[in-house]
């Protein structure tokens, strides 16, 4: 593609002059440089990418978008490197108009891949082929691309958004995280429907949002990005997250002045299935808890929008089963096990509220917390757990370049706060064993914090650990029948 193509719309602030350029890719990683491409230099919180500006000429690329001289004929200075990035991939996949696909972005603390999950479902049933990029990946069908973040690079996200195109997809749900839309990683994309599920005290730190304010300017800007705007009106954020919208706004929650509105649930005790009504019709979901009838909402919102009928949105919604969020890998008459991505405060109460409501003997709670990331995360689980588990065991989760007994003694400075029985294991995989192994009849057991991920990532190496094979194979030899 010639580079006057690529660079359209870009504010050159240099006088670049070689507008015979033929590029054939976009690069922002040097290690992945090929010949005849862009390198883009990102500034990152760690890594400044203008160092790798010279290894990267070498290596091939034929022209370096920039924020400061680098001393190279075919430099194109430009303030922002990372906002460019979305502009340039945008042309260069040619993706300046999305009408052949329904986009769909949901944003939110919680419940971004539920929700998604529970969207593509009811479309994927209904005949409308659709697409998901997330926290489990860029998920084309039987096909999972593996993905860093759960909001990829702008140019992935463009680079998938023309895959979609030419694979035929026609609608594409994407979750759009904080970072991902303070980063320029969503920009030049008109979103068709955006959603807000809700917001609480997470993601707080110098490595992500320097307080709660940030945070939610952050998300908000999905709905100046988006056509409709979809919202969860009881988060007591509400009003601040859809400030200064550009879209039409629809709600949807359990108050009256809700646009979609449940009117009433039950639990059943012995499924974990839930009943509940919005607007007078009649709906079911196999996944428990009241905050997963929220999911179910902005997902009912988002569908009745793109007039899918009641009765398809039923039975689609009714099958919904989400990798990793409240999934039941094993349950027979004595006890149940479920693994759940919970890895913090908001999630880990959530989870465990919604299970108390369906009167377990005991609710025993495996958990740790991951490494290099903010320490208060690890006391608010501890307390949190202490709380409202019988029994909590405090193990080994992502400790990356952390002691993993470091980690637990922040976590055990939370539950200590409470009356709550603990033990600690910290190799998980024997926690799991003393789990299963010491479970009694009316037993919930909760693996949190793993969810969908089948590894475990310990000083800078990803270790194969999947807790459904484990749970298997630990049944299996102490003679449970699966």
């Amino acid at each position: 593609m010639n580079i006057r193509k690529v660079l359209s719309g870009i504010n050159i602030l240099n006088n670049f002059q070689n507008w015979n350029l033929e590029i054939e890719d976009i690069v922002y990683d040097s290690r992945k440089i090929k010949k005849n491409c862009i390198f883009v230099c990102l500034v990152g919180k760690n890594i400044d990418g203008h160092k790798f500006a010279k290894d990267a000429i070498q290596k091939g690329a034929v022209a370096v978008v920039c924020e400061k001289n680098i001393n190279f004929e075919n430099q194109i200075i430009v303030d922002n490197s990372r906002k460019s990035l979305s502009k340039i991939s945008s042309n260069f996949f040619e993706n300046d108009k999305n009408d052949e696909l329904t986009l769909i972005g949901v944003t939110g603390t919680k419940g971004k891949t539920t929700s998604s999950s529970f969207v593509c479902k009811v479309l994927n049933d209904y005949g409308i082929r659709t697409c998901q990029i997330g926290t489990m990946g860029a998920i084309f069908g039987s096909e999972i691309i593996e993905t860093k973040n759960t909001t990829p690079e702008s140019y992935e996200v463009h680079k998938f958004l023309r895959k979609a195109k030419n694979e035929n997809f026609k609608a594409l749900v994407i979750e759009a995280s904080s970072i991902g839309l303070k980063e320029f990683r969503l920009d030049n994309i008109l979103f068709d429907y955006g959603v807000f599920t809700n917001i609480s005290n997470d993601h707080i730190s110098k490595d992500e949002h320097e307080d709660l304010d940030d945070y939610i300017k952050s998300k908000s800007l999905l709905f100046k990005r988006c056509k409709v705007g979809i919202a969860n009106c009881d988060d007591e954020k509400f009003n601040e997250v859809i400030k200064n919208h550009s879209c039409d706004i629809v709600t949807y929650g359990f108050g009256n002045n809700a646009d979609v509105r449940c009117e009433k649930f039950y639990f059943d005790e012995n499924s974990l299935k839930s009943k509940f009504y919005v607007n007078n019709e009649e709906y079911f979901l196999s996944i428990p808890g009241k905050f997963n009838i929220y999911n179910a909402l902005s997902c009912i919102s988002v569908c009745k929008k793109m007039n899918i009928p009641y009765e398809n949105i039923r039975y689609s919604l009714e099958k919904c089963k989400v990798k990793g969020r409240v999934e039941v890998v094993f349950k027979n008459e004595n006890f149940m096990v479920i693994i759940d991505y919970a890895h913090n405060e908001t999630s880990l109460k959530n989870i465990l509220i919604s299970l108390r409501s369906y009167n377990p003997k005991r609710l025993i709670t495996l958990f740790g917390a991951g490494g290099n990331r903010p320490r208060v995360r690890r006391y608010s689980m501890g307390k949190v757990s202490g709380e409202y588990s019988d029994l909590s065991v405090i193990s080994s989760d992502n400790s990356r370049f952390e002691d993993v007994y470091d980690i637990i003694d922040d976590i055990k400075k939370g539950i200590l706060e409470t009356n709550g029985k603990f033990i600690v294991i910290p190799d998980r995989r024997e926690a799991i064993f003393y789990c299963l192994k010491n479970a009694q009849k009316g037993d919930i057991i909760v693996l949190a914090g793993k969810g969908h991920e089948t590894y475990q990532e310990i000083n800078g190496v990803s270790y194969h650990f999947d807790e459904r094979e484990i749970v298997n194979d630990i049944l299996h030899s102490i003679g449970v029948s699966l």
